[in-house]
């Protein structure tokens, strides 16, 4: 793990890091890998700020309900509800 500096807040939910710009080339993909579990990541050069890491919005592709309908009626029904499926699988001592 790299040292990082906390420094002030940077919205409701935490702080932002600051990393010199070395550090940030020794650690760039755990810094990477940090910006995209939504903690953004400040780059410093000489004590100012250069560069800022922050995830990507990724939008969502928007489920087709009649399309979702369909794989659901294409299904077969099964014998057993699924509680009852695993209270047997349990009784059973299977595992």
């Amino acid at each position: 793990m790299i040292a990082v500096k906390r420094v002030g807040t940077y919205d409701q939910d935490g702080v932002m890091r600051q990393v010199n710009l070395a550090e940030a080339k020794a650690h760039f993909s755990e810094l990477v890998a940090q910006a995209a579990a939504g903690e953004p990541v400040c780059i410093m050069r000489r004590g100012r700020p250069v560069a800022q890491l922050t995830a990507v919005d990724v939008r969502r592709k928007r489920i087709n309900p009649s399309a979702w309908q369909a794989v659901t009626d294409a299904m077969p029904m099964q014998p057993e509800r699924a509680r009852d499926f695993v209270r047997r699988m349990r009784d059973e001592e299977r595992y």
